[in-house]
């Protein structure tokens, strides 16, 4: 069944050994040279996969810190406003206050003087009026300024209500 033919084994070992020999010297540095850029190449890719980790793991750390602040620069803003919000308010409406106590004191003051010039006609009236009722009891002229001395005398003591 099996023979081993030495001839055969022989050349076989002989044809096996010069291929070695020929694909060391022509093929195997070419396929290490090969292994050793694509290894080196993988390695390089390798860092520059975890650098770009590493930095963006930093920017996002940066991005969340800028983030932070601008929270907090946004309330702080919100803050600031709601707070000048309520002093433009309170101004307003203490102006608002003022000027209304301006105008009823301005009012009270025009209605003081109004009742004023109504009482001095009403005493002119009324002093005219008793001078002539007077007159027309006594039957006479009077003296029109000294009666009228006596009646704003009179009218002088009496209540200004």
């Amino acid at each position: 069944m099996l023979e081993i033919n030495p001839g055969l084994a022989i050349w076989t070992i002989v044809t096996f050994v010069l291929l070695v020999i020929v694909l060391r010297s022509f093929a195997w540095k070419p396929l290490l040279e090969a292994l050793n850029k694509r290894e080196e190449h993988v390695r390089s890719s390798l860092e520059r996969a975890e650098y770009a980790k590493q930095e963006a793991e930093r920017i996002l750390n940066e991005n969340r810190i800028q983030l932070a602040k601008a929270e907090s620069e946004a309330q702080r803003i919100l803050t600031e406003g709601r707070a000048l919000g309520e002093k433009l308010k309170n101004e307003i409406v203490d102006q608002a206050n003022q000027q209304s106590r301006r105008m009823i004191d301005q009012a009270k003051h025009e209605i003081e003087r109004d009742k004023d010039a109504a009482l001095s006609e009403l005493r002119s009236e009324v002093a005219s009026l008793a001078i002539k009722a007077a007159e027309k009891i006594l039957d006479e002229t009077l003296d029109e300024n000294r009666h009228r001395k006596i009646v704003d005398a009179y009218l002088k003591d009496l209540p200004k209500n």
